[in-house]
């Protein structure tokens, strides 16, 4: 009788941890799936893209839509590598002006910043769902793991599906929360004749929150749906 106790006792405190295992893949999901598709639009394609948008403004102060892509592609190069702010500073247009002013320096410096902490986030949160994922399949607690990912799934829909909700009711406000959030105010403000909002307008900006918010919630769902118990 007390072996017996004893067992039951094990098994309590082993489905315990498992489940604490399960609810920590529950909360690493949202993080893996919205930096994916962040990372995703991080690329020269997703500009071609959103450059050719129908409707996308074109510069009032004369960019081409090739020389956006040039100047954008480059700016991207910078948020993703390892090189200093003089990679942007050296750059000159035809006449020698600078294509960046030092307050679009400084900013692009504060955002790399984040970029690059955001992005060891990302692979962060992907190691751990991968080491967490091969520990479960070994151990075998994968039903544990795969009910985490499905919450997390539905985790990532009920947040996402939330700032979805405030950009389509007020993306200024939402915008002008988010930068603030990220970095000290007054600092990320531009003239319309500036570089930085010549390449990127408000409305790149609203766009990539839309891109994000349809692909993370499309992923949480498939998430969620994919991997829900089946009745017995």
């Amino acid at each position: 009788m007390s072996d017996d106790l004893t067992l039951e006792h094990e098994a309590r405190d082993t489905s315990a941890f498992y489940t604490g295992l399960s609810w920590l893949v529950t909360l690493l999901v949202p993080v893996a799936l919205v930096m994916t598709v962040v990372r995703l639009l991080m690329t020269p394609a997703f500009l071609q893209i959103e450059y050719s948008l129908p409707g996308f403004p074109d510069d009032r102060y004369g960019f081409t839509r090739q020389e956006r892509l040039h100047w954008s592609n480059i700016a991207l190069d910078y948020l993703l590598n390892s090189q200093g702010i003089s990679f942007l500073g050296d750059l000159r247009f035809e006449d020698g002006q600078p294509v960046y002013n030092q307050r679009e320096l400084r900013h692009m410096v504060d955002v790399k910043r984040t970029v690059q902490a955001a992005l060891l986030v990302w692979y962060v949160s992907l190691l751990v769902l991968i080491a967490l994922g091969l520990w479960a399949w070994r151990a075998g607690w994968l039903q544990f793991y795969r009910d985490g990912l499905a919450r997390g799934g539905w985790l990532t829909v009920l947040l996402v599906g939330t700032i979805i909700l405030f950009v389509a009711i007020s993306f200024s406000v939402f915008f002008v929360a988010f930068h603030n959030v990220f970095f000290q105010p007054g600092t990320w403000t531009f003239l319309y004749s500036d570089t930085l909002i010549r390449l990127f307008p408000e409305r790149f900006w609203r766009d990539i929150f839309i891109f994000v918010g349809v692909l993370s919630v499309g992923g949480g769902l498939g998430l969620a749906l994919g991997l829900r118990r089946r009745p017995a």
